[in-house]
C-alpha cells in the first residue's frame, strides 16, 4: 500500500489505500486499535460514485508509532496534514468509533476541511459521563489483552467463535478473520501482539476519558449524519442511555443534522452490515445532505 511521507509536525509516514477516482470524496477514518481494513467491505462500494481515502491512524496499522502525540488535537492536525497533502477538497469524513471522535474535533475546529461528517457508532463517546467512573477504572475497563503468549490459531479460533450478529451478503462472503487479523503483528513462530502498543493505547484512553463532544457540539456547522448500532445487548449497556442523551443534544445543537439506529447491529458494524452502512451514507450524498 502506498505511504504519505513526513506528515504533520512529527514528520510522520502514514499508510493509506484509495477506491475510485471520483470528484466526490471520502475520507475513512478507523477506531481504536483497528485499522483500514475495517473499510474493507464499505469503501468498494462507495467508491462507486466517489474518491475514498482511508488512513492508519498514528501509532495503527501500518503507520509510524510514536510515544507522543495521542491526544485528540494532533490526531486532528495529522489528518489536516494528509487532506492537504493529498490535495482533498472538502472530503466528507466517517469516522468509525474512536475515528468518529476525531471528525468531530475536526469539524468543529478545521470546518473549512470537511462538508460534512459521518459518525459510525462513535464521536458522541464521552465515558466521563458513566454514573461512578473516573479514568483509573477506565484504564482497567478499556485496557487491552495481555498477548503474551498468544499464538495466531489462538486468535483465529477465538475469531471462528465470534458472534457477528445478523450479517448482509457481503459481510457473509468476506473472510472476516482474515480482515481482523490484520490488526495483529504476528511473528515467524506465530506469536501475536497488537500493532498499537499498548503503551500507546492506554494513552488514547486517558485521551478518550479527557474527550468532551458536548462541549463541541455547538461549533459544529457542517451537516451531520448519525449512525449508531443497536442490538439487544447494547440496550442493557448502563451506557445506553448516555448515549441516547448526547445524541438528543447533538439533534438539538448542531444546524444539520440527522441519526439513524442501526437496528441488530453490532460495534464492527462496517464489517456486518458494510451494504447497509454505505447505502444510507450513499444516498445521503445523492440527496445533497452534505
Amino acid at each position: 500500500m502506498p505511504t504519505l511521507p513526513d506528515i504533520g509536525k512529527d514528520n510522520l509516514n502514514f499508510n493509506y489505500q484509495t477506491w475510485g477516482s471520483k470528484d466526490n470524496s471520502i475520507l475513512l477514518l478507523h477506531g481504536l486499535a483497528s485499522n483500514i481494513h475495517i473499510w474493507d467491505l464499505v469503501a468498494p462500494k462507495l467508491s462507486i460514485q466517489n474518491q475514498i481515502i482511508a488512513i492508519d491512524q498514528r501509532g495503527h496499522g501500518e503507520t509510524d508509532k510514536p510515544d507522543i502525540g495521542y491526544d485528540f488535537q494532533t490526531i486532528a492536525k495529522d489528518t489536516i496534514s494528509i487532506i492537504k497533502h493529498l490535495n482533498l477538497s472538502n472530503p466528507i469524513i466517517i469516522g468509525h468509533s474512536w475515528g468518529g471522535n476525531v471528525a468531530v474535533e475536526i469539524a468543529a475546529h478545521y470546518p473549512e476541511y470537511t462538508k460534512g461528517i459521518c459518525l459510525v457508532d462513535g464521536g458522541l463517546i464521552e465515558i466521563s459521563r458513566i454514573p461512578g467512573n473516573s479514568l483509573d477504572k477506565a484504564l482497567i475497563n478499556m485496557a487491552p489483552p495481555v498477548w503474551d503468549g498468544v499464538y495466531k490459531n489462538d486468535i483465529i479460533s477465538r475469531l471462528n467463535r465470534r458472534d457477528w450478529g445478523e450479517q448482509d451478503k457481503t459481510s457473509k462472503e468476506a473472510n472476516l478473520t482474515e480482515i481482523a487479523l490484520s490488526n495483529f503483528l504476528i511473528s515467524e513462530s506465530g506469536e501475536v501482539n497488537s500493532r498499537l502498543s499498548r503503551q500507546n493505547h492506554m494513552k488514547i484512553i486517558e485521551e478518550i476519558w479527557k474527550h468532551k463532544p458536548s462541549k463541541l457540539l455547538k461549533m459544529i456547522k457542517c451537516p451531520t449524519l448519525i449512525l449508531n448500532a443497536r442490538n439487544q445487548d447494547s440496550e442493557s449497556s448502563p451506557y445506553h442511555e448516555i448515549r441516547k442523551s448526547l445524541i438528543s443534544e447533538a439533534l438539538n445543537t448542531i444546524p444539520k443534522v440527522e441519526n439513524i439506529w442501526l437496528e441488530d447491529s453490532i460495534h464492527d458494524v462496517p464489517l456486518q452490515r458494510p451494504e447497509l452502512v454505505s447505502d444510507i451514507i450513499q444516498t445521503h450524498i445523492d440527496n445533497k445532505f452534505f
